[in-house]
């Protein structure tokens, strides 16, 4: 398109796109949607695992194929070569899935160093793909004591940082040792129903965004680098 070069002098013409509704595509794919659930403690009552347990039981009846990552195992970041087993199943499932579940326990007002372990270890890209642009992500969180916003609010941050798409909904699960009963199911309340909430909420949106996340995270200053990338090639090649 053309613009106003008096209006907007900065605008490099052949890289502005105008959002468009036509370039949307109308099609939907028709596999189920693919979640994958991280979970952040190693307890073995981890009220963090029972919560994604929980989720994965929703978005298998909702229709979603499921994986949950076990980070038991998985080394600290930068102290193995990303050619690790555990490494490279994480990211492999972190390419496989279109959308994901994030839930942590609450420890010292942060995230555990489990969860954040996890999500360092997921590059942003991985040579030409970058393994979560443009997937849904939900997030939550599980605390000993009241009810606390922290870690959600950490996670929203770094599922934005990782270019992923944050379902407006979340989970807090305050005092996680009374919502669960002797055969480690989650008990009926209003904390069960929000879970559900989230659920059914990011199933919605990954079905929604999932064929179309490449167009929804497609960036002008991106396309200005890149084509000035490709002259700097050509250039030097005619040298």
């Amino acid at each position: 398109m053309t613009v106003n070069n008096e209006t907007l002098p900065n605008i490099d013409n052949e890289q502005l796109r105008i959002p468009d509704v036509q370039q949307f595509t109308l099609g939907a794919s028709s596999h189920k949607p693919r979640i994958l659930l991280l979970y952040g403690s190693l307890r073995k009552r981890s009220f963090s695992r029972l919560v994604i347990e929980e989720c994965q039981r929703l978005l298998v009846e909702m229709g979603a194929e499921v994986k949950i990552f076990n980070p038991e195992g998985l080394p600290l970041p930068d102290s193995e070569d990303d050619s690790h087993p555990k490494v490279q199943e994480l990211r492999e499932l972190v390419v496989w899935s279109e959308g994901q579940v994030w839930c942590s326990p609450e420890r010292h007002g942060s995230m555990t160093g489990i969860m954040k372990a996890q999500i360092d270890w997921i590059p942003l890209s991985l040579g030409a793909v970058r393994p979560t642009q443009g997937k849904t992500l939900a997030v939550m969180q599980v605390e000993g004591g009241s009810q606390s916003f922290n870690v959600v609010n950490q996670l929203r941050v770094l599922g934005r940082w990782m270019r992923m798409l944050t379902i407006p909904n979340q989970s807090s699960v305050a005092k996680a040792f009374l919502e669960f009963d002797d055969n480690d199911r989650m008990k009926p309340s209003g904390y069960y129903n929000r879970i559900v909430d989230v659920m059914e909420e990011l199933m919605k949106f990954t079905l929604l965004t999932r064929d179309n996340k490449d167009y929804l995270v497609d960036r002008y200053s991106e396309r200005v680098e890149s084509a000035e990338q490709l002259m700097k090639r050509v250039n030097q090649r005619s040298l």
